[in-house]
């Protein structure tokens, strides 16, 4: 992860970019229409259901498995071809994403350690840790150049410094840069790409910025489209502050795009009421 200079809080510098605060703030409004909605007082824990669902399904497509939502909602077997065992796996990732708030905190590599043991459980050699020097990735979607696993393990390391330590940054900024870091660096030999969105789903919970998991970042990144992404994805990577503050704000859209889609499951739930 590079910054815009050497801070005690290198996050929070992100968070002071040109425009960030911005997408702030509009993903703040949009988080609090969906909280704001009256359903939302009765029905909370059905909205939660369907955005985890949507949510998987994003995940899924931006790893190739664009697969129709009613397909993924009526399917119960997901061990046949790679497009079925990645979106199993996107299920599976979105369900465990909830039981790991607590640990996240104290011990975020011990938790992408187990989101990759959760969607990569085919592998048994190379679950549950980072890849080793001369390992291969499997992410072919995301052709940047891949660190060795030395400085994988280095940047690993100071980015759970960063989470353990905390400080002042706005949940977005945090998410962005771990969603981002992860990705840049693919730690795993497989599975980086939804291991990196559930990581982003953990922080946009864990920080109180979607407590109830109703805004899936997932289905707003599948929205903007993997070319998108991508392009997002390499202003990270080039470390300046322009292409930081673009990630950041891409991910903000994202979030927004997924909190309108929680609204409009809402407006559904409420006219099926009338």
């Amino acid at each position: 992860m590079s910054t815009t200079g050497a801070t005690a809080d290198p996050l929070a510098a992100l968070g002071a970019l040109p425009g960030v605060a911005e997408s702030v703030e509009s993903v703040r409004k949009a988080v609090d229409r969906v909280y704001g909605h009256r359903i939302m007082r009765r029905r909370s824990n059905e909205i939660t259901s369907e955005a985890a669902l949507r949510g998987a399904r994003g995940s899924g497509a931006l790893s190739g498995a664009d697969w129709a939502l009613e397909e993924v909602r009526r399917r119960t077997d997901f061990s046949g071809d790679d497009e079925a065992r990645t979106v199993g796996a996107a299920l599976r990732l979105t369900a465990e994403a909830g039981q790991l708030l607590s640990i996240w905190r104290q011990s975020p590599l011990r938790v992408l350690a187990r989101l990759h043991l959760v969607a990569a459980a085919d592998k048994a050699d190379q679950v549950g840790r980072p890849r080793q020097e001369g390992e291969p990735v499997d992410e072919p979607l995301i052709e940047l150049p891949l660190p060795g696993a030395a400085e994988a393990h280095g940047r690993l390391e100071g980015l759970a410094e960063l989470i353990i330590a905390g400080g002042s940054a706005p949940a977005l900024v945090t998410a962005a840069v771990v969603h981002g870091e992860l990705l840049a660096l693919r730690p795993f030999a497989s599975h980086n790409g939804l291991v990196a969105r559930a990581a982003e789903r953990i922080v946009l919970i864990g920080s109180g910025l979607d407590p109830k998991s109703v805004c899936p970042a997932e289905v707003g990144h599948a929205e903007l489209g993997r070319a998108a992404y991508l392009a997002a994805l390499d202003g990270y990577v080039s470390g300046t502050p322009e292409g930081m503050a673009a990630w950041i704000a891409h991910c903000g859209r994202a979030v927004e795009l997924g909190a309108r889609e929680s609204t409009a499951v809402c407006e559904a739930l409420q006219r099926g009421a009338a």
